[in-house]
């Protein structure tokens, strides 16, 4: 375990200044997409308009799991009851905590994605100004480590900016593919929720 980590400990200080940060953005990026992947729970494996018909018509009762569609469709229900005249201004409102956490840290992920290279290409450049300095010098090996080691910090770093980057963004994007759908199943649920409950109303003027 000992070699292990100091393989780990050499490869940072090979790579120099940069790669504590990038390093940190590796944590960071992987603590939002797990958060993501969290947050992006629907709760159910039916769709919108069946889950919506057998908690209304066959008075099943919604999973118990946390999940965004079944929290969204148990407050549209408590508001629905309530028969408020504006339904869809209080969904809207109900619905927005939902809407906020399934968008949750995506801009976060996408700037690490996007900054991660750049870091990268920072320390490809720190270390080609260290190879050419010790060309320069005519010294192969010196105390910052001189030709080889400018080189070795230049492949390093771009190597680490690419290897955070490639994941974050092929991850991300099946994230932002699924909180899409969720998005459009939320609007479908206040669509349906707001029909039923003019449909409601309706029946209740014809019978007075």
């Amino acid at each position: 375990m000992e070699g292990i980590w100091q393989i780990i400990l050499d490869y940072v200080d090979a790579g120099g200044w940069v790669m504590p940060p990038l390093l940190l953005s590796t944590l960071v990026l992987w603590f939002a997409i797990g958060y993501r992947f969290a947050a992006l729970k629907r709760g159910t494996q039916r769709d919108v308009r069946n889950l919506l018909r057998r908690a209304t018509k066959k008075n099943e009762k919604l999973p118990k799991n946390d999940g965004v569609l079944v929290r969204a469709l148990k407050k549209g229900l408590e508001l629905k009851e309530k028969h408020q005249d504006d339904l869809r201004y209080y969904l809207d409102d109900a619905f927005w905590e939902e809407e906020k956490s399934v968008r949750m840290f995506n801009r976060l992920i996408l700037t690490i994605v996007s900054a991660a290279p750049l870091l990268g290409l920072l320390g490809t450049v720190i270390g080609m100004i260290e190879t050419f300095d010790s060309l320069g010098d005519m010294s192969l090996f010196s105390q910052s480590g001189g030709i080889a080691g400018g080189i070795s910090q230049a492949l390093i770093t771009t190597q680490m900016g690419l290897a955070v980057a490639i994941p974050g963004l092929i991850v991300n994007g099946m994230l932002v593919r699924k909180q899409k759908r969720i998005e459009l199943e939320l609007a479908q649920l206040k669509d349906m929720l707001c029909a039923e409950h003019k449909q409601a109303k309706g029946k209740d003027h014809a019978l007075s």
